[in-house]
């Protein structure tokens, strides 16, 4: 990828998190919201809404160290296990152990009632439905059934990796940003594994047009110097 077509991504990828998260911290934490608009606190209400969009932000450069991190470990795989489909089946134990691990020792210890089971389980919803959506969509996008392993291990693994910062609290206000960070976290490592085959095509184009621009100057100089 070109240095201009990643700062395109990159900033798209910001952009993402930031409003995804906004628009998240509006509906979860509108209890935090509510009394700066009842007491006419415009610009406090404002000032939140920036810091949510901030901690977005956050959490997409997380996300991003999170999916060049994961390109790094998928080639590794391939190519110590000689096997696609070995590697594939290896993803999927990696999923089930994640999966697991979210359940009993994440989620668990946290969940005192009927109630709290039921916010778990719907994040836990969030991520699965959010994994199998993006893996169907690069299936469609690329033609390429074989991806669908690796997309859902992205999305499961990496993603959940990525969110054991806010699982790993056991503060007062925990479920708040368990709920609350994942949102853009999900969606920012989807808007990845998504777009990455188009920034790499236009960077290619560009390649192209470089060295045809290239050539023709050469072409040019030549013709004059004649």
């Amino acid at each position: 990828m070109t240095i201009r077509n990643w700062v395109k991504f990159a900033f798209w990828a910001l952009v993402i998190g930031g409003l995804v998260n906004a628009v998240a911290s509006l509906i979860i934490r509108w209890d935090f919201y509510q009394p700066y608009l009842a007491n006419g606190e415009i610009s406090e209400f404002l000032a939140a809404v920036v810091w949510n969009v901030v901690l977005g932000m956050t959490m997409s450069v997380m996300a991003q160290a999170g999916f060049f991190a994961y390109l790094t470990l998928h080639q590794v795989g391939v190519n110590i296990f000689r096997s696609l489909t070995l590697w594939n089946w290896i993803q999927i134990l990696l999923i089930i152990i994640v999966l697991a691990d979210i359940i009993v020792f994440r989620f668990a210890p946290g969940a005192n009632a009927a109630g709290e089971w039921f916010i778990y389980g719907f994040l836990l919803a969030v991520l699965v439905g959010a994994a199998i959506w993006t893996a169907i969509k690069k299936i469609k996008m690329t033609q390429k059934p074989h991806v669908l392993i690796s997309t859902l291990f992205f999305m499961i693994v990496i993603t959940s990796l990525e969110w054991i910062i806010a699982l790993m609290g056991r503060q007062d206000n925990i479920d708040v940003y368990v709920a609350l960070l994942l949102f853009p976290l999900v969606a920012v490592n989807a808007y990845q594994i998504l777009m990455l085959p188009k920034y790499n095509a236009q960077s290619e184009e560009d390649r192209k047009r470089l060295e045809e621009r290239r050539k023709a100057r050469k072409e040019t100089t030549k013709t004059a110097k004649a």
